[in-house]
């Protein structure tokens, strides 16, 4: 029971960690300008973002470890680096203001015409509007691992990985699937609190990070 209750809260925090850090709601404003109010447009390109979302964090989890110790940097390390990553990413989104221009990359898409956004599902959409460098080091972060690796761990690192991904697109999916509908509801001024919340939420993260790597980094350095 223990282990099951362990792998949820692994499972659990891939959604916790990432979302934040994703916020699709952020990038709705430019789906709807790529599908217009083509229900069935959205539906096909919400769920190609989706399969191309899923592909790259599991991936990256399950990998990115792998790639570290080629070039030999230790896990406290991309904690450490992760988690500033991601304070330094939550920091833009709190000093952002809501008539700040858009990035080069949403004015792409949003300058794209109606009849090929298909084309547009992995760049700009997928990357970096959905999964860009700031996820991407969150994932690493997620799927790194210290010690020898026994098969319990690398069956585990791949449900952890998967599960969590699942549990991120799903999200992805449905809110812009909706996007038209809550571009709508949501409005500029309520779009402006959704971002400081989540802005804040995801300082809170990378700060933990942090954190947990000094921590790791302390720890060795007493037991050398």
């Amino acid at each position: 029971m223990q282990v099951i209750s362990a792998l949820a809260s692994e499972i659990l925090l891939v959604p916790v960690t990432l979302l934040p850090i994703i916020n699709p709601l952020s990038s709705a404003s430019v789906f709807v300008g790529l599908v217009g109010a083509r229900e069935g447009l959205a539906r096909q390109l919400a769920r190609q973002i989706a399969i191309n979302s899923f592909v790259m964090i599991v991936a990256t989890m399950l990998v990115g470890t792998y790639v570290l110790t080629l070039f030999g940097i230790s896990l406290p390390v991309v904690r450490i680096g992760g988690g500033l990553l991601v304070a330094a990413t939550a920091w833009r989104m709190l000093g952002a203001r809501a008539d700040s221009p858009p990035s080069p990359a949403e004015e792409q898409a949003a300058a794209l015409s109606d009849e090929q956004p298909l084309q547009q599902a992995f760049y700009p959409m997928t990357f970096p509007l959905t999964t860009g460098p700031g996820t991407l080091a969150a994932c690493v972060t997620l799927g790194a691992h210290s010690g020898t690796v026994t098969p319990l761990h690398m069956v585990s690192g791949v449900l952890v990985a998967i599960g969590g991904a699942l549990l991120v697109v799903l999200v992805v999916y449905y809110t812009l699937r909706n996007a038209i509908k809550l571009v709508t509801r949501i409005g500029p001024n309520g779009a402006v609190v959704m971002q400081q919340l989540v802005a804040f939420v995801l300082l809170c993260i990378g700060i933990q990070l942090v954190w947990a790597g000094w921590l790791d980094l302390t720890a060795s350095g007493a037991a050398a």
